[in-house]
């Protein structure tokens, strides 16, 4: 599940990025008719990029949420309960061990 998220984060920076560079190249051509100054050019692409970046954020979490959800569907335990079991899992072990050592004394 971790390579789709992945895969699909790094397929909507592909996406942003050839935007992005279609966009510079339109704004270049701009520039040089001279339909729009230097600055005009730089506040465009600024702009952009800016609502890009909370536009990934905004999918970002969309998609998590959706993962969670998904993988509560399937009822996988959370990364938490995985750690919090492997302990208690750790602990009964010992304590198993400790036991058996205590009885092997005892005969």
């Amino acid at each position: 599940m971790d390579d789709l998220f992945k895969k699909f984060l790094y397929t909507g920076v592909g996406i942003v990025s050839t935007t992005a560079e279609t966009l510079q190249k339109s704004v270049d051509e701009w520039i040089d008719k001279g339909s729009i100054s230097k600055e005009e050019g730089k506040k465009i692409i600024d702009d952009f990029l800016e609502n890009a970046g909370k536009g990934k954020e905004e999918v970002e979490s969309k998609v998590k949420g959706f993962v969670e959800k998904t993988m509560n569907s399937f009822d996988v335990p959370t990364r938490d309960e995985m750690e919090r079991l492997n302990a208690r899992i750790a602990e009964l072990e010992s304590k198993l061990a400790a036991q058996a050592k205590q009885q092997k004394k005892e005969d």
